[in-house]
């Protein structure tokens, strides 16, 4: 078997994690390619190493003092090399790096350096090959991420390796500026090289065990979730939900690789299974619950709307016209309703409201603001008579006036729109109907 495992900053954080970390790897002769975040935080009150790197490098490529926060950078890294008793020195690195940024090499340089650095530290005490993700990860001159270069030439490279460390986070353009992926993007540093060596797994170590049913600052300890499939997930990670970063699903979702999410502080709970399908029963009929605030709908009436060809798409029109996306449109014979983001649509709610009486002449057109979406998951639902019904049963018990509910043609997701004010109310009240009636 061949296992690719990252591991995020907090898992990395100090040298008693570094060691719980080399245990895990030892633990399993299979883990033999490992990708590192930079250092995260010791505590609440520390800083990350990545954030220390910004702010030192603006300050140097400004002309201000930034030694401080060079040295404050270092310490982090001797700490925790003398924590290992390890014989590293990088002195020239940090001399190097130095250098880098009084020439102004870039934010992306910067930020990768806690990646670079700690993947030495990682491969010296491993006993593993270091390989520099600039020389096997390569961006295109306007900075996008060329995969099939990429897949080809780090397959060939890791093919003749047995066991290598790979920081995560960034790569190269050709003529060798540093370029990163979005904040997060080890995950997907991770996911390409796990796609590169067709690997059994793609272990993601983190500092939770796994996915959770619904968000533990509204639910205290919800259950974990076993097993979900891509889809449940890109479901739930596009309402809020976010344990890994939703690019690092693709590669590995192409190759059929799947995803284990473990905890580096409690590597005996098997976490959660990230797969293309399975024939797995779920241990419940919803899979998780997942929400976001801060929506307005527009409602629009007509009669006999339905008869009018291109209704709905002159009404998108305007909303188009103005940069205003949609996430949901419920509908009726004589109405429609456009869900989208409050924030968004303030700036221009006079202008796309007059817009869309000029495109389809509309009898009434009512807003309401200050409202949440709530997706609730599952590939349990679709074999489960009566989802809808416990949902609007559990709502009505807990006092919750439902102002939308949409259900996907697939049977995965119901969409459900509530006041902003009953947000977690509502979410309790489905974890409550469906989790703790059916344990």
């Amino acid at each position: 078997m061949k296992k690719v495992v990252k591991f995020g900053g907090s898992s990395l954080a100090s040298a008693k994690q570094f060691k719980k970390v080399g245990d895990i790897i030892r633990e399993d002769k299979s883990r033999r390619y490992v990708v590192p975040s930079a250092p995260g935080k010791r505590s609440d009150k520390d800083e990350k190493v990545t954030d220390m790197l910004y702010q030192c490098y603006e300050a140097a490529s400004q002309g201000k003092s930034y030694k401080k926060i060079l040295e404050k950078i270092r310490e982090r890294y001797d700490e925790i090399i003398d924590g290992l008793n390890l014989n590293l020195n990088l002195d020239f690195e940090f001399s190097t790096i130095e250098e880098n940024f009084l020439k102004k090499a870039g934010k992306d340089y910067a930020a990768s350096r806690g990646e670079y650095l700690n993947g030495l530290v990682m491969a010296e005490y491993l006993g593993y090959e270091f390989i520099d993700a600039a020389d096997v990860i390569f961006f295109d001159e306007d900075g996008a991420f060329l995969a099939d270069l990429t897949d080809k030439e780090l397959g060939e490279r890791l093919g003749h390796t047995e066991r290598a460390v790979i920081p995560g986070f960034y790569g190269a353009k050709k003529d060798g500026t540093i370029k990163t992926f979005s904040r997060g993007g080890s995950d997907i540093t991770g996911s390409i090289v796990a796609k590169a060596i067709h690997a059994d797994m793609y272990e993601n170590w983190t500092d939770v065990s796994g996915f959770l049913v619904a968000d533990p600052r509204i639910i205290k300890n919800p259950e974990v979730i076993e097993t979900i499939t891509y889809r449940e997930l890109r479901e739930l990670a596009y309402m809020g939900a976010s344990v890994l970063h939703e690019d690092a699903i693709f590669p590995v979702r192409k190759e059929g690789i799947p995803i284990n999410i473990r905890n580096t502080n409690k590597p005996e709970d098997k976490g959660t299974l990230i797969v293309e399908s399975t024939c797995r029963k779920p241990n419940y009929t919803i899979t998780g619950i997942a929400g976001k605030k801060g929506f307005c709908s527009i409602n629009i009436e007509k009669a006999m709307m339905n008869t009018e060809v291109g209704f709905g798409r002159k009404v998108l029109e305007v909303f188009e016209r103005y940069g205003v996306s949609f996430e949901h449109m419920p509908s009726g014979i004589d109405t429609m309703t456009i869900f989208v983001h409050q924030s968004e649509f303030e700036e221009f709610e006079q202008s796309v409201i007059a817009g869309i009486h000029r495109a389809v002449e509309p009898d009434f057109v009512e807003m309401e603001s200050d409202l949440a979406l709530i997706a609730v998951v599952g590939r349990g639902m679709k074999a489960t008579r009566g989802t809808a019904g416990r949902i609007f049963s559990g709502l009505a018990h807990s006092r919750v006036n439902v102002k939308m509910i949409d259900q996907g043609s697939s049977e995965l997701n119901i969409i459900i729109g509530v006041k902003n004010a009953d947000f977690e109310e509502a979410i309790k009240a489905i974890y409550d109907i469906f989790i703790m009636t059916e344990v």
